[in-house]
């Protein structure tokens, strides 16, 4: 019986295979009686870059074991997000989390990931690869991650739209005809 329990925590540990970015890592200092301890904090972005991603902290007092914990957080701690045609959000979203503000559209085929730092980090592990974002507000590292991760909680993907409102995909999208050919009428009446 403690072997199947054995060999069941293996498989899960090594079903799916992750992704890992270091973002940030920080000297930091605690003062005591004799002087200064120094340890070390480390924030990773994890993912599988096909639509799930996670980040984590870590505070040891070497790198690797820092860097290790923030992994293991960020494995434990992991969204699913939903992605048009596997590159791409379905729409525009903000996120906001403390000062941080962050502005993520969407891109056509092509474009790449337009983004700085410690967002680019979370596309990449996503598996998103067209995206224009922007940081308005806070560079804190920490708030960017968790602004960027709360806007994409709010991504709604046009299957889970139609079910929830009962109708059907078709329904909802716009057909891919009809949009120019109203643009351009409106344009001939002006």
């Amino acid at each position: 019986m403690a072997r199947d329990d054995n060999r069941g925590r293996r498989d899960r540990d090594e079903s799916p295979e992750f992704a890992d970015r270091l973002v940030a890592i920080n000297r930091v200092s605690k003062t005591v009686k004799g002087g200064k301890r120094f340890g070390f904090a480390a924030l990773v972005v994890v993912g599988d870059q096909k639509g799930r991603v996670g980040f984590g902290k870590g505070k040891a007092k070497e790198v690797p074991e820092a860097i290790r914990k923030a992994t293991e957080q960020a494995k434990r701690q992991m969204i699913r997000v939903p992605l048009r045609e596997g590159r791409t959000l379905h729409h525009d979203i903000e996120g906001r989390h403390g000062a941080g503000k962050v502005v993520m559209r969407t891109a056509p085929q092509g474009t790449g990931i337009i983004a700085g730092g410690p967002m680019r980090a979370v596309f990449e592990m996503l598996g998103v690869q067209d995206v224009v974002a922007k940081s308005v507000g806070s560079q804190n590292p920490y708030n960017m991650i968790r602004a960027t991760l709360e806007g994409l909680q709010k991504v709604a993907s046009p299957r889970s739209v139609a079910q929830r409102r009962g109708k059907k995909v078709a329904d909802i999208l716009p057909a891919r005809n009809e949009a120019p050919a109203e643009s351009s009428q409106v344009a001939e009446e002006a």
